[in-house]
């Protein structure tokens, strides 16, 4: 068992994110309490302000649902934009070549965590 870092906060248990599939948690970021969208792609989770930087709604239709397209892109319920799962950049839609404001993530001993600072 490893020492808890102390500039990690514990989001949510990788098991509860669908391999490919999304998952919504709350993270404190810059002093803020935000809705994040977290991305799992076997054992790495990617992580954004579940933010559009198009018109700042959230992205997800439903609270913690989002919508992933055929070509793998997760995209705003609000007004269809795509944005890469790789790094967050806006590929299709109103806000073409913007990008999700990416948070650092870490998974260890089975729990994805937030780096709150470092």
């Amino acid at each position: 068992m490893s020492v808890p870092d102390a500039s990690a906060t514990a989001l949510i248990a990788l098991e509860r994110i669908v391999d490919g599939g999304f998952a919504e948690a709350e993270g404190c970021i810059d002093g803020d309490h935000e809705s994040l969208v977290l991305y799992r792609e076997g054992d790495d989770v990617r992580g954004w302000l579940n933010i559009c930087p198009h018109a700042g709604r959230r992205l997800d239709w439903a609270p913690g649902q989002f919508l992933k397209s055929k070509a793998g892109e997760l995209v705003c319920a609000a007004h269809g934009a795509s944005f890469s799962l790789v790094d967050g950049n806006c590929v299709a839609g109103p806000c073409k070549g913007d990008r999700l404001r990416a948070v650092p993530l870490h998974v260890r001993d089975g729990q994805v965590f937030l780096r709150t600072s470092g």
